[in-house]
């Protein structure tokens, strides 16, 4: 039994969402989303209420059914109020810089690493340690805020590097000297 997939989802003022055949689209004030529905999960729209059925009770498409009823919640929830992900920079130096909707980050190479924008992304820098990365696709600005993040991870022993904000960091000790002894 999915509880997720069994959920009701409630279609709020200034969103509408259409079905025809597979693809269904949910179009709201922030912009318009796409999806393909798998030949198993059917939608039923019904005055305010999306429900997603399932055409049979496999072990696969009971995964599928919850997911599906998650992805149409996250696409009415990002054509409604946005999706955005924030990324730290911490280390001596580094910086990003917003020009023409892309992104110019120096992060401790010998150049600057250069990140255009993809179409529905925004990038917003603040204090020029802070990126704020927009969308109406939760996927997608996940996706781009991973491609970020995975340019200069941070490292365990100073910290130094691109991390989510409120990431904790698991530090470790660095290299001690030899106590009490020659070197030999």
């Amino acid at each position: 039994m999915s509880r997720i997939g069994n959920l009701p989802i409630l279609i709020p003022d200034g969103v509408t969402v259409e079905k025809a055949g597979r693809l269904v689209v949910v179009k709201g004030p922030k912009g318009e989303l796409n999806l393909n529905l798998d030949p198993k999960i059917g939608v039923l729209i019904d005055g305010l209420n999306i429900f997603v059925k399932r055409k049979n009770d496999q072990k696969a498409t009971k995964a599928l059914h919850g997911l599906f009823r998650a992805i149409l919640a996250n696409m009415i929830k990002g054509v409604t109020d946005g999706w955005s992900k924030t990324l730290e920079l911490v280390g001596v130096g580094f910086r990003a810089q917003s020009s023409d909707g892309n992104l110019s980050l120096t992060v401790g190479f010998s150049h600057s690493v250069e990140i255009k924008a993809l179409p529905g992304i925004q990038f917003e820098v603040s204090d020029n340690t802070k990126i704020k990365i927009l969308g109406i696709d939760k996927q997608l600005v996940g996706q781009v805020a991973a491609k970020i993040r995975a340019i200069k991870p941070p490292e365990p022993y100073k910290g130094k590097g691109i991390r989510y904000e409120g990431e904790y960091i698991r530090r470790k000790a660095g290299k001690t000297g030899k106590v009490g002894g020659v070197g030999g």
